[in-house]
């Protein structure tokens, strides 16, 4: 069987991760607080997010914010491809 590169999954992952959060970042800059909420109410299947919605984000917070979705990403995409071939010597 195909053994997952650990890294390069967890990367992938990772990139995978920032880039929806910096998708989020360009819908509240470009949509402003109504569309926001709009957007994430009709995302989640109608949760009202009207009252966890910031708009004021500082900048710093936000590219903490895509590091630390970054990292987090990419454990979650290391830990499938590690659990993934593990599971593949299980078997042999």
């Amino acid at each position: 069987m195909y053994r997952l590169n650990i890294k390069k999954l967890g990367f992938a992952f990772g990139l995978t991760g920032a880039l929806v959060y910096l998708g989020c970042m360009i819908v509240m800059a470009t949509a402003g607080q109504e569309g926001t909420i709009k957007f994430f109410n009709s995302l989640i299947h109608g949760l009202d997010t009207t009252n966890i919605i910031r708009m004021d984000v500082p900048l710093l917070e936000a590219l903490l914010g895509i590091v630390q979705t970054f990292i987090i990403s990419w454990l979650v995409g290391a830990c499938i491809a590690a659990f993934y071939n593990a599971q593949i010597n299980v078997e042999n």
